[in-house]
């Protein structure tokens, strides 16, 4: 089994980060056939993604791109590869404030996200969380995602 290297704060200590990045993932690598698969799944067959050879000749990317949403998709993994918060029963994807896409995300590319906490506000049975995510693509100088999203963490009820 694999060492899991994720940071881990306690539900009670998340407060001490806001304002500071939390944690960055390792890379996840966006490969064609991902591309294809996520296309499959949301019925977005645009050329754009799916047809390299158009691609190349008539687009300014070289080459067919990740969708956004795609990319959008992956955040919470993202997440749950480099953070655990212990202390949360669950946690729940509460939704998002702002989402962009400043640079496009080439297939074959490679993405990594940080995390960093912008907001913490106490519901009942835990905390919502407002993390700024960005999601760099290996070797770019521009994000190619950039979101506010919301998580809620849940404590376990009481017995």
């Amino acid at each position: 089994m694999a060492e899991d290297r994720r940071r881990v704060i306690p539900l009670d200590r998340l407060a001490d980060e806001l304002g500071r990045e939390v944690a960055c993932s390792d890379w996840l690598l966006v490969d064609q056939p991902r591309v294809d698969a996520f296309a499959d799944c949301t019925e977005d067959h645009q050329w754009i993604h799916l047809d390299a050879d158009r691609a190349r000749r008539e687009t300014p990317f070289g080459g067919t791109i990740a969708h956004g949403l795609l990319t959008l998709s992956l955040l919470p993994g993202l997440m749950d590869r480099c953070l655990r918060i212990d202390g949360a029963a669950m946690t729940i994807n509460y939704g998002l404030d702002r989402v962009r896409f400043p640079a496009p995300l080439p297939a074959g590319s490679r993405v990594r996200a940080r995390l960093q906490l912008d907001s913490l506000d106490q519901i009942e049975q835990g905390v919502q969380a407002r993390w700024q995510v960005s999601v760099e693509r290996d070797g770019s100088e521009r994000p190619v995602c950039v979101a506010l999203m919301l998580a809620r963490y849940l404590r376990a009820p009481s017995s």
